[in-house]
């Protein structure tokens, strides 16, 4: 195993490999990321740095070909969740943070799109970014249509997709078998999610992020919640199948922290475990997990709310069959985050290694 290197530096953390799985050629990546929440935002930051645009200055190392983002859309809380209600559209949220992510004028657009309107009784609340895609959606008539055109408008490095454009609603069935039904009721319940199901049930994905999937030479899945960031977009009828059969490398990168009733006291490999009880199938290769100790500061102020960092059980991981890639991955400011340009590291580094043959 990769021994946890010091946060000191930026570098990224070094990667053996097996024998068996022989370093390729430096072709340039094709990525799909797949998650929502900061999670997902986070790594959108990293990876954006390595894609290829031809003539735009900044692109460090063409190291990504193409790279999409497939975007969980439940959220029903906050300015999306009025949109949602007010305009029957899906909440644009996630997918907006995403847009910033990979937009070239980041700083500007995160204050832009960030800000939320003070006044008025109908726009207070609202952030500009959600009313940019609604606006949008309002134009096209078609939510998908209105993403892809605002990624146009941001010329973001990179393809952005919601995980389906059914409206569908989040219900999760809880520890003592209660249903709770919207992502904003699931989040605020102090019960245990059991298990997560969609209303209506398997509502259809867009073929563009089947046909992304399948062209992708390395696929991540989080960081972010486990049930209403990862597991969400992974009872969208297609994406598990299509995980499922996919060549290319699939990398599951791990969360820091524990949160309230989505994974409290759950180790690594056991939020492995409640992803697979969703998708029935093995979809991972990988595993990115941090092994680096937080500081006494961090560990008292998460405990107070009743979280720890995530036990690093690298040993039950690999029996699982997928392959653990120990390091130092995070970054402690004022609340613990992936560090983009560690993560980007370890995962460029494991494209560049020949996936497993899957028959």
């Amino acid at each position: 195993m990769n021994p946890a290197i010091s946060r000191t530096g930026e570098e990224p953390p070094k990667v053996s490999f097996d024998a068996e799985m022989p370093i390729t050629t430096r072709q340039p990546l094709r990525v799909v990321a797949i998650g929502g929440g900061t999670g997902l935002s986070t790594l959108l930051r990293g990876l954006r740095r390595h894609v290829a645009v031809p003539g735009q200055a900044g692109s460090e190392d063409g190291a990504i070909a193409d790279l999409a983002a497939v975007v969980t859309v439940t959220d029903d809380g906050g300015s999306s969740g009025r949109l949602r209600q007010d305009f029957n559209m899906l909440p644009p949220g996630d997918l907006r943070n995403c847009m910033v992510a990979l937009s070239e004028e980041e700083d500007l657009l995160t204050r832009l799109f960030g800000h939320r309107f003070r006044g008025g009784d109908s726009l207070r609340g609202h952030n500009v970014g959600n009313l940019f895609v609604a606006a949008l959606t309002e134009i096209t008539g078609d939510f998908a249509q209105a993403v892809q055109l605002a990624s146009k408008i941001l010329a973001t490095r990179g393809r952005i997709y919601p995980a389906t454009t059914a409206n569908t609603t989040l219900v999760a069935r809880m520890d003592d078998s209660s249903l709770v039904r919207g992502e904003t009721n699931i989040t605020a319940s102090r019960r245990r999610i059991v298990e997560l199901t969609l209303d209506p049930p398997s509502p259809s994905s867009l073929p563009e992020t089947l046909e992304a999937i399948e062209r992708a030479s390395l696929i991540t899945v989080g960081p972010g919640s486990l049930y209403t960031s990862l597991i969400t977009n992974l009872l969208v009828d297609g994406i598990p199948q299509a995980l499922a059969q996919a060549q290319g490398l699939r990398v599951y990168i791990s969360n820091l922290m524990t949160q309230a009733n989505e994974s409290l006291g759950l180790t690594a490999s056991e939020h492995i475990e409640r992803i697979y009880e969703h998708t029935r199938a093995p979809i991972f290769d990988c595993a990115l997990v941090n092994t680096a100790p937080f500081s006494p500061e961090t560990l008292t102020r998460y405990a107070a709310e009743g979280a720890s960092p995530i036990e690093a059980d690298i040993e039950r991981i690999e029996k699982m069959g997928v392959r653990c890639i120990a390091g130092d991955f995070a970054s402690e400011e004022s609340v613990v985050r992936h560090n983009a340009n560690r993560v980007t590291g370890a995962l460029l580094s494991l494209g560049r290694v020949a996936p497993p043959v899957r028959g």
